[in-house]
């Protein structure tokens, strides 16, 4: 990540959060003042309760005038100003919950497709658990923002300002009284800041590094029973797990001395010394009256006090999950022409132009450490060409460069005549395929995973099947093409997920076909079909094959073999087996003593 939340301070995250909630808001605005201006009303109705009391103890009560009508008048308002004031509050709730989960669908889906735009770069620093507390945890709590913190906030401080103007009309040296119970208040919530603050913000993180320890042992969860690692991962779990424990008994601490009890022993001071005052001159049956209102409008005052102040727990934790979310809205997305936005028209294939040329090609992961050593390589339409080479030798790091998961400085690389980085997303994907190492299936049918969303028809996707070689074992599966095949084609042997897989690549009609040894992980038998699949394409598809295997490569037009980053040698299987001592050879004979 570009910036960690953990080392900003209070107000950076708030000012994040505060541009982040209002821009996620924005279309709902209106909505926003329609429910200010009926809490203002509410306010207004509410305030109008204990002056209406007044009146009956100072005009009714008291002078023992009973005016039943007008008696029967002055009751029946208040209580029907209370019923209406608490009916407008709930319509309001109601109004900014929708509000609240518009906007947090919104904030969830822009979280989402930005990940989808990230880099592979960023993926290689990345945990997929705290991703998945970014996209879920974060964002409910941003929630919790908006249908508590929010409206809580702005209702309560609408009353307070109401009960303080209605102070002013009874008796302003009174209201002043009231007031100086402000201050106090502000420096509750200082240091409720200061205390709470650092421990909100650690149980975030430790959340997430739970949810990303979680993800990672179940998804490693047969290496590590293989490994007995099993105590070993629990302890690790149970150590993060107690952190965070103790980040929320330090939070929840901070919630039960700092806010409601610090606030009603507040609430008892005000009440004596408003009664005191009383007390110390004479009084009159209007006095009585205002003794009545002030009592009342003290509760009204310090309860929205006291409902903000609790508050400040949940928008601790918002802000922090807020500036977590932006965090990662701020993190550089992979070029425009990458994610289909701004991309440059299509241009005509060159004439003559190769399928694929890389010229004077070096690349390194860290400043310094090239990977690729000015590599040059031209493949003609519908070539097929294996990549080879020992471990390390950027075989891998030469296909990622030609999938743009990396942006490569120095050096080119063209398709079709056309720079790599000048191609928008659209046309790249349809011109390129990929069948990688470890296929990716979703907890789908067959068709839905050759399909992947494009909205072919099913003579699309049978044909894509059939020169895979996958359509026989697809008919034969009970309901066909329509079979759920699990999650992570958990119902499928290894070596036909790599079928579908390819399948999935060639139902995009691709022109460039990239193999990131796609045999390495499957028995002979279907190695025998992939050979039999590429050998079918050969003219048709320009074949990129990155192979551990040897075999499935041996009869490809050209082997290129890399060793460290430099092309070593490069011609056809037979060529390469008469270099005595040559890299391609050692490597073949390796894998013939190793059959």
């Amino acid at each position: 990540m570009q910036t960690d939340p953990k080392q900003k301070s209070m107000r950076q995250n708030a000012a994040e959060a505060t541009a982040l909630l209002r821009r996620a808001a924005r279309p709902d605005r209106r909505h926003l003042g329609w429910a200010t201006f009926w809490l203002v009303i509410a306010a207004a109705l509410e305030v109008t309760g204990p002056i209406l009391g007044k009146a009956l103890i100072d005009e009714h009560l008291l002078p023992r005038e009973l005016d039943v009508p007008r008696m029967a008048l002055l009751l029946g308002g208040f209580l029907v100003t209370g019923w209406i004031a608490t009916g407008l509050r709930y319509l309001q709730l109601v109004r900014l919950s929708g509000m609240a989960m518009r906007s947090v669908q919104r904030l969830r889906e822009w979280v989402f497709a930005h990940v989808l735009r990230l880099p592979m770069s960023f993926f290689d620093r990345a945990i997929t658990g705290q991703l998945i507390s970014r996209v879920t945890n974060d964002t409910e709590a941003v929630k919790t923002l908006y249908i508590q913190v929010l409206f809580v906030m702005l209702d309560s401080s609408i009353v307070l300002a109401g009960t303080i103007i209605a102070m002013a009309w009874l008796d302003w040296r009174l209201m002043l009284i009231v007031l100086a119970l402000l201050p106090a208040v502000l420096g509750i919530v200082w240091l409720y800041q200061r205390l709470s603050a650092p421990a909100v913000t650690r149980a975030r993180a430790l959340r997430s590094d739970i949810n990303g320890q979680m993800a990672e042992t179940i998804g490693g969860m047969s290496v590590l029973q293989a490994n007995n690692a099993e105590e070993r991962f629990a302890m690790r779990f149970a150590a993060t797990n107690h952190e965070h424990y103790k980040a929320r008994v330090a939070e929840l601490r901070a919630n039960a001395f700092l806010l409601r009890p610090a606030l009603d022993l507040l609430n008892v001071v005000l009440l004596a010394v408003v009664i005191f005052s009383f007390g110390q001159r004479e009084m009159n049956a209007v006095e009585v009256g205002i003794l009545y209102a002030f009592i009342s409008y003290i509760a009204r005052v310090v309860e929205p006090l006291i409902q903000i102040t609790m508050q400040f727990s949940g928008l601790q934790q918002a802000v922090v999950a807020s500036a977590r979310v932006k965090a990662l809205l701020d993190e550089p997305g992979a070029p425009e022409h990458a994610i289909g936005r701004g991309s440059t028209p299509a241009q005509p294939q060159a004439a003559g132009a190769p399928a694929v040329k890389i010229a004077h090609l070096t690349f390194g992961y860290a400043p310094g450490q090239p990977v690729l050593h000015d590599l040059s390589l031209e493949i003609g339409h519908g070539a097929f060409i294996g990549i080879v080479g020992h471990t390390g030798s950027g075989k891998s790091t030469l296909l990622s460069l030609m999938l743009r998961y990396y942006p490569s400085p120095h050096g080119s690389i063209e398709i079709n005549g056309q720079a790599l980085d000048s191609i928008d997303n659209e046309r790249f994907r349809a011109e390129v395929g990929l069948v990688p190492q470890d296929p990716f299936l979703l907890a789908a049918s067959a068709r839905e995973n050759i399909d992947m969303g494009r909205g072919l028809t099913q003579q699309d996707i049978e044909t894509a099947a059939r020169a895979a070689h996958a359509h026989d074992f697809i008919t034969a599966l009970e309901q066909g093409y329509d079979t759920s095949l699990g999650e992570a084609g958990g119902r499928l042997s290894t070596g036909q997920k790599q079928l579908i897989a390819i399948a999935r690549a060639l139902a995009g009609k691709p022109r460039i076909l990239l193999l990131d040894e796609a045999t390495s992980h499957i028995d002979s038998q279907t190695e025998q079909i992939v050979q039999a699949a590429l050998n079918e394409l050969r003219g048709q598809v320009t074949i990129i094959a990155i192979a551990h295997r040897l075999s499935t490569i041996r009869d490809a037009d050209r082997i290129v073999v890399l060793n460290h980053g430099r092309i070593a040698e490069s011609g056809d299987h037979e060529a390469l087996m008469r270099i005595d001592g040559g890299l391609y050879q050692r490597l073949y004979l390796l894998q013939q003593l190793e059959a």
